[in-house]
C-alpha cells in the first residue's frame, strides 16, 4: 500500500506501519497498539451518541472487532482514525435506529487526531437497504469472536448480542443479581476485546 502525499501527521504515519505490520506479517502486538491507542476515543465518542455506559463498551468493541476484520481493506487515502471513527459511528447508527434513541444530532462533524473532519451524515429513510447488511455483518463479526470465549461467558454474550436482551432480561433469566451479570458481561467485553487483538492464546 502506498502511501499519498496529503501531508500526514507522524501518528498516522506510524499507525500505518502497525497495519502494515498487523496485515502483511501478521504481527499480534499491531491489534494490539492499535486498539490501545484509540480505544478510549472511541468509547467516549460514541458515549456521547447514546449516553449509555454499557452500551458504550459493546458497541467500542464491535467497532474495534469490525475494523480489524476488515483491516486488509484498509487504503491509506484517509487516517486510521477516520476510518475506525466512521465504522464506529456507522455501527452505533444502525444501533441507535435500532432501538430509538432519542440523542444528539447526528447530522454535525467531528474531527481526528490529526484535525481531518468526519462528516457523520443519517439518512431519514428508515427502510434503508444498507441498514439490515450493517446488521448482518454485525451479527457474524461478533459471532466469530464468541466461539473463542470460555463456555461460561458464552450463554452471557448469546443473550445480549444475539437474542438482544436487556442486562435486566438477562438476570431474570439467568436467575442471577443484575450486578453480577453486568460484571460478568464486562469480563466478557475484556475477553473479547483480548480476542480481537490477538491474544486468545493466554484465555
Amino acid at each position: 500500500m502506498e502511501v499519498n502525499d496529503r501531508g500526514f501527521s507522524n501518528k498516522a504515519l506510524e499507525d500505518f506501519d502497525l497495519i502494515d505490520k498487523a496485515v502483511i506479517e501478521k504481527d499480534q502486538q499491531a491489534f494490539a497498539t492499535l486498539m490501545k491507542r484509540y480505544k478510549k476515543a472511541v468509547y467516549f465518542m460514541i458515549l456521547k451518541m447514546i449516553r449509555d455506559a454499557d452500551d458504550a463498551e459493546d458497541l467500542t468493541m464491535e467497532a474495534f472487532a469490525k475494523a480489524f476484520r476488515n483491516l486488509h481493506k484498509f487504503k491509506k487515502d484517509y487516517t486510521f482514525s477516520t476510518w475506525l471513527f466512521r465504522i464506529a459511528t456507522n455501527n452505533t447508527i444502525d444501533f441507535i435506529r435500532k432501538k430509538k434513541l432519542k440523542t444528539m444530532s447526528l447530522n454535525s462533524t467531528m474531527s481526528d487526531d490529526s484535525g481531518n473532519s468526519v462528516n457523520i451524515d443519517v439518512e431519514d429513510d428508515e427502510n434503508n437497504p444498507q441498514d439490515e447488511f450493517i446488521k448482518s455483518q454485525r451479527i457474524e463479526m461478533v459471532r466469530i469472536f464468541v466461539d473463542k470465549l470460555p463456555a461460561k461467558y458464552r450463554k452471557l454474550v448469546q443473550l445480549r448480542y444475539f437474542d438482544e436482551l436487556s442486562y435486566e432480561e438477562i438476570a431474570v433469566e439467568l436467575d442471577k443479581p443484575l450486578g453480577t451479570v453486568k460484571a460478568q458481561l464486562h469480563r466478557s467485553r475484556e475477553l473479547l476485546y483480548e480476542i480481537a487483538s490477538g491474544k486468545e492464546g493466554h484465555i
